[in-house]
C-alpha cells in the first residue's frame, strides 16, 4: 500500500495486479464526512467481522473492501465476485466448487470460496445472489466448510466475507428476496459509504489525482483546473459517482490539448448542458418543455436565457 503526498489520498500500488480501472486505485478522505468514516473503515479493517458496504454504483465500494483486506492480518487472497454475473445454472459450482467428474469430463475445482481460503471473499451486489444459495453461503461461513457439487464430504475453508450492495437489503428481506439470517450476519460490520455528491470535499482531490495519472499516461504535464472548472465540478451532482468523475476528467484532458481545464472541457459535468439534453430527449410537445424550463429558471437551476 502506498500513500500520496496528501494524507487524505490513499492509493493502491501497481503491484496490485487486479483488473481495476484508475478510479479503483484511489480513496480520498478529504471531506469531513469521509474523514469521519475513515476511522470506521480502519476499525473494520482491524477486526475479523464480516463487512457489508452499502453505497451507490460507482462510489468505490470494491476499493474500500480491498483496503479492508490489505489492512487486516489475512494471509490469503482477496477474491472478488460479481454476484450479478454468476451463471444461474452453475452458480453453486462457481461459488463453492465441484468435485472431479461432477460434470462430464471435468476436473475438480475449488470455486471462489476455495480460492479465498485464508483470505477474503468479496461479493459485489450480494443482493443479486440467488436466494437458494444464500442459506448455503451462511452455512459455509458459520461452519467453515463447503460441500462442493458432487462431493461426498465437505471441505474445510476459512474465509472472511466482505460484501457490497447498492440496494436496500432491509426491503429485500421484507420482500422475501434476501435471507434475513444472512443479513443479520452481515450487519455486524455494516458500513454506509456516501455518494460523491455528499462528499464534496473529495471531488477536487480525486479530480487532480485523475488528471495527474492520465496526463502521465499520455506523456503530458498535468494541467490545472481553472477556478470556474473547480466550481462546476463541485456543483455537479455526480449520479455516476467516482466512475463518472474519472470519465469526465479523462475527456477534459483530451479536449483541452494541454491547456488548463476550463468549464467547456468538462462535457457531461456541465449541469446546464445536461439539463438541456434531458429536456430535448423528452418525448413531449414544446408546450410542456417550456414550462419545465421556466420552473428550472425560477428555481435557479437554469439561468434565464
Amino acid at each position: 500500500m502506498t500513500f500520496s503526498t496528501s494524507p487524505a489520498l490513499l492509493t493502491l500500488s501497481d503491484a496490485d495486479r487486479s483488473p481495476l480501472s484508475i478510479r479503483a486505485r484511489a480513496l480520498v478522505f478529504a471531506d469531513p464526512t469521509s474523514q469521519r468514516l475513515r476511522a470506521e473503515v480502519e476499525r473494520l479493517a482491524a477486526s475479523t467481522l464480516p463487512v457489508l458496504i452499502q453505497g451507490e454504483t460507482g462510489s468505490g465500494k470494491e476499493l474500500l473492501a480491498r483496503h479492508i483486506h490489505r489492512s487486516s492480518d489475512r494471509q490469503g487472497l482477496f477474491v472478488a465476485v460479481n454476484c450479478g454475473a454468476l451463471s444461474p445454472k452453475h452458480a453453486e459450482a462457481e461459488l463453492f466448487g465441484h468435485a472431479a467428474g461432477a460434470r462430464a469430463g471435468t476436473a475438480g475445482r475449488a470455486g471462489w470460496f476455495g480460492s479465498a481460503n485464508g483470505g477474503s471473499l468479496y461479493l459485489d451486489e450480494i443482493g443479486d445472489l440467488p436466494l437458494s444459495l444464500q442459506a448455503k453461503l451462511l452455512a459455509a461461513l458459520e461452519n467453515r466448510e463447503v460441500m462442493r457439487v458432487g462431493a461426498q464430504r465437505p471441505n474445510p475453508v476459512e474465509v472472511r466475507l466482505l460484501a457490497a450492495t447498492s440496494i436496500d437489503l432491509v426491503r429485500a428481506v421484507e420482500a422475501g428476496t434476501f435471507d434475513e439470517r444472512l443479513y443479520l450476519y452481515l450487519s455486524e460490520g455494516r458500513l454506509n459509504w456516501p455518494p460523491l455528491r455528499e462528499r464534496v470535499g473529495d471531488i477536487l482531490p480525486l479530480a487532480e489525482y485523475f488528471l495527474g495519472i492520465y496526463a502521465q499516461r499520455l506523456g503530458l504535464s498535468p494541467p490545472l483546473l481553472s477556478p470556474e472548472a473547480q466550481r462546476q465540478l463541485e456543483g455537479y451532482i455526480w449520479p455516476g459517482n467516482t466512475r463518472e468523475l474519472e470519465n469526465v476528467i479523462h475527456f477534459a484532458l483530451l479536449v483541452s490539448k494541454g491547456g488548463d481545464i476550463q468549464p467547456e472541457h468538462l462535457g457531461p459535468a456541465n449541469p446546464m448542458a445536461l439539463i438541456e439534453r434531458q429536456l430535448e430527449r423528452l418525448q413531449a410537445s414544446p408546450s410542456l418543455q417550456e414550462p419545465l424550463r421556466e420552473i428550472l429558471t425560477r428555481s435557479g437551476v437554469m439561468p434565464d436565457r
